[in-house]
């Protein structure tokens, strides 16, 4: 049995200044008060510099002397080293999932699908919070990969870089809301090639969809910044 101690104060906080990130609540450049964000949270200021120190990590916020944090910028540069490596993770944990099981034992991945596309269909694109919960749905079906691969190496690694990739993932979906049926398409496209226990059309499906992801991506921040 594996234990799994609560989650901390300090940990609870950056969940929750990282989704006001991730939404663009909070904006790149714009600075996080340590006083003011304890007083809302009815915090003390060391368990919100903790988790400031956490979002840090999570390459959400930059922390410059005397200046405090301050929401750290998007830029291309960014995206792309971004993209380069979550691209090869998630390609490396398709080739897990099929190492480990056939096709016929995969019929619980066509349900955690069902699950997503049943999400997908019963939002209205419009809705203010529909990317956030395409999001959570989609990162619903990568849990389910890791319980089949049990690589907690692999889980961890792929989980600290869920922040950073729901943020770049909210501004597609928040500009396009054309890219949460396309999320249903990769998914079952997904599905799909892993009952039938195709590596390769499994790898060409993630690397297809991660790369449409990115371009959308940097396509918004140069129509931004111009």
């Amino acid at each position: 049995m594996r234990f799994q101690a609560p989650e901390s104060l300090s940990e609870q906080i950056a969940q929750h200044i990282g989704q006001r990130i991730v939404i663009r609540d909070l904006k790149p450049g714009e600075r996080i008060q340590e006083l003011k964000v304890a007083g809302e949270l009815n915090v003390s200021r060391g368990s919100v510099r903790e988790a400031l120190l956490i979002l840090e990590r999570r390459h959400l916020v930059e922390i410059y002397p005397r200046r405090g944090a301050v929401v750290s910028d998007l830029t291309p540069a960014s995206v792309n080293a971004l993209y380069d490596i979550y691209i090869d993770l998630l390609c490396m944990l398709g080739r897990k999932v099929l190492e480990r099981w056939s096709g016929d034992e995969l019929g619980g991945v066509m349900s955690q699908v069902r699950e997503m596309q049943a999400v997908i269909d019963a939002l209205n694109s419009q809705a203010p919070d529909a990317a956030e919960r395409v999001i959570e749905a989609g990162f619903g079906v990568m849990r389910y990969a890791y319980s089949l691969v049990e690589n907690p190496f692999l889980e961890e690694t792929l989980e600290n870089f869920r922040p950073a990739i729901s943020r770049t993932y909210y501004v597609a979906l928040d500009h396009f809301r054309s890219e949460i049926a396309e999320t249903g398409t990769f998914f079952r496209n997904l599905a799909d090639a892993a009952v039938a226990g195709d590596a390769e059309r499994l790898e060409k499906v993630i690397q297809d969809f991660g790369e449409h992801q990115r371009q959308q991506v940097l396509s918004i921040l140069t129509e931004e910044n111009a």
